[in-house]
């Protein structure tokens, strides 16, 4: 007797970005800690490796694909994936690209050189990114400016990403808040990190906590 192939479903993981409780958008003012004023106008990471987990507990890996999220691109905070019929309460991706791509040299989709995430002088992703200015800033035009890579050992700034929720069936929001890229990190002495480092590293730690999944109602 043959056994029916089991039925898929198409799921939307909706990205959205956030700078406290609003929404970020390009040169839109914030306001940090009540004292700083900031304007962020380029925020876009990477996300990939997505892992489910049903409502069984079993974990689902679909194909794995490579996502540029760009509050400057609409469509980009839309990621549809094929999945096994059913009912998720788990999520997991990686934020940024895993080390075998930083090694594969020049890609194309996602990963193309010409999306502005790649440094040729160092042959490695930029994970994540977000640029603006501040009040605090020191440097020219009040800038700041955050472009955080590193794959290699100590320099590791990809992420994983693990978040529980209640049920979702074909649909599920993540909240990405960009205020946690600046938990403890001081813009008026630290402005500018385009290079593997410990500050990378911090920021990478401090981007990791960023996530959450917002539960409509």
């Amino acid at each position: 007797m043959m056994v029916s192939a089991q039925k898929k479903q198409v799921l939307t993981i909706w990205f959205e970005n956030r700078f406290g409780k609003e929404r970020l958008i390009p040169e839109q003012t914030f306001y940090l800690n009540g004292t700083d004023t900031l304007v962020i106008n380029r925020f876009k990471y990477y996300v990939s490796h997505i892992q489910l987990t049903n409502t069984a507990g079993k974990t689902i890996v679909p194909e794995n694909q490579y996502y540029l999220i760009d509050i400057a691109d609409e469509k980009s905070t839309s990621v549809q994936i094929t999945v096994p019929e059913g009912s998720y309460t788990g999520i997991q991706f990686l934020l940024g690209v895993d080390s075998s791509r930083n090694v594969s040299g020049v890609q194309t989709g996602a990963l193309d050189p010409l999306n502005g995430m790649f440094w040729t002088w160092n042959s490695g992703y930029i994970m994540a990114k977000m640029e603006g200015t501040a009040s605090s800033s020191m440097i020219a035009g009040k800038q700041f400016t955050y472009h955080i890579g590193g794959f290699r050992q100590h320099q590791q700034t990809a992420r994983n990403i693990r978040l529980q929720t209640t049920p979702f069936h074909t649909s599920v929001t993540i909240v990405a808040d960009a205020e946690k890229w600046l938990e403890g990190i001081s813009i008026a002495k630290e402005p500018v990190c385009h290079s593997p480092g410990t500050l990378a590293v911090r920021i990478a730690d401090n981007y990791s906590k960023m996530f959450s999944i917002s539960v409509k109602e």
